[in-house]
């Protein structure tokens, strides 16, 4: 297997950032680097709710979100990410997967936050993911970057229109239901538009999607799950036209995994008969799924069902032990809806695509097929799997 491991290497003046960034957040226990590596990566993911928490805004219960407002910045809530997934096929039928995701966390509530005259001085820290999945050569590249919420460097906007960015990483609103999402690095640029079909579809409770019995333990939850993607692919010094179907998360919160809770399993899946499917599992430390598991279903017309943990049936079929991390993790699974009559098959479309970053956590472009009420169906999605090399325990 041809595969090739990156990281953002911009030296100048990126890592001085960096370092800076580093430090602060060691000063405010951010991220705890004198835990063991593994435990210090995990924390960064799991954004560790700090001994001030509680001055931050929670999640207790639906609430009006309005667009493109709620496309921006929260800053009253201590984390949030715009994760943005798909799968492309070129002109040749050569087929990549990409991952784009922002990250936003907040050093310091808003009420104890004192702005510094200097236009360097930031409250927010942005972190970025830009992953590319070239299927027929089986090689997954991952990059990583930081970067704090100040001059211009990195933030998120919801109004006159949506933009969020890290450097000259981007996903922005540039028409009615059109995005633009840009990322590159070292040889490689993804430059797609993105056409919304069903418009944002709201998860758990209008939005309001709990994790846990705790009051406030919760995040506002919604999704993009139909975004016809066209657009370019600068790639091993080829510019490459490239087609396919995106998918956009977006989660809000203030709140961590309970305790016991050392990770989650979040399938995404497009299915070539218009319908979608999202369904997590959170594991409970024995490896079985946590009561506030859940999913939904999206019809062709946009129309949602609600899917509770009793409502899914997740199994693995296979595994695969990581040669970077030395985690093993799921690897193949049956997917089943009994509800529905939906009864799938998940393979990876590559065994490794582990990201080996700040955090460790595997995100991989898969494929499906399998039967709904009885018809044949077939399509392509996203698996993240959280906590197998690492637990998450009191992490989001």
């Amino acid at each position: 297997m041809n595969r090739l491991r990156k990281r953002g290497n911009q030296m100048l003046p990126w890592a001085a950032a960096f370092f800076v960034l580093v430090g602060l957040c060691v000063l405010i226990g951010m991220i705890v680097f004198q835990t063991p590596s593994g435990e210090a990566q995990a924390k960064l993911i799991g954004m560790p709710a700090q001994q001030n928490s509680a001055s931050y805004e929670r999640v207790d219960g639906p609430r009006l979100l309005e667009f493109p407002r709620d496309h921006g910045a929260h800053p009253s809530f201590q984390t949030e990410w715009w994760y943005y997934t798909g799968n492309l096929v070129a002109d040749d039928g050569r087929r990549f997967g990409y991952q784009l995701t922002f990250f936003r966390r907040s050093l310091l509530p808003i009420s104890e936050w004192q702005q510094r005259e200097s236009d360097w001085g930031a409250n927010q820290v942005y972190m970025a993911h830009f992953t590319l999945t070239d299927v027929s050569a089986e090689k997954f590249q991952a990059f990583e970057r930081f970067e704090r919420g100040t001059a211009g460097l990195a933030g998120a906007l919801g109004e006159p229109t949506f933009r969020v960015w890290l450097d000259d990483w981007s996903a922005e609103q540039v028409g009615v239901d059109q995005y633009r999402i840009i990322a590159g690095q070292e040889d490689i640029t993804l430059d797609l538009l993105l056409n919304d079909r069903k418009g944002p579809v709201l998860q758990g409770d209008r939005g309001y999607s709990r994790k846990g019995a705790q009051t406030g333990n919760a995040s506002l939850y919604y999704s993009q799950t139909r975004l016809d993607s066209q657009g370019s692919l600068v790639y091993g010094g080829n510019t490459i036209q490239v087609r396919g179907e995106s998918w956009m998360d977006r989660e809000i919160s203030t709140s961590a995994l309970s305790k016991g809770q050392v990770g989650w399993d979040w399938f995404a899946l497009q299915l070539d008969d218009g319908t979608e499917l999202m369904v997590y599992l959170i594991r409970e430390a024995d490896g079985s799924a946590g009561d506030f598991s859940s999913g939904i279903q999206v019809l062709s017309d946009g129309k949602t069902r609600l899917l509770a943990k009793n409502d899914i049936q997740i199994l693995p079929t296979g595994t695969w032990r990581s040669p970077h991390s030395g985690g093993t993790y799921p690897a193949s699974w049956q997917v089943r809806v009994p509800s529905l009559n939906l009864d799938l098959k998940v393979q990876p479309q590559i065994a490794d695509q582990e990201l080996n970053v700040s955090f460790v956590y595997w995100e991989g472009s898969v494929r499906v097929e399998g039967t709904r009420e009885g018809n044949p169906v077939k399509g392509y999605g996203y698996v993240e799997l959280t906590g197998y090399a690492q637990s998450l325990e009191g992490g989001l």
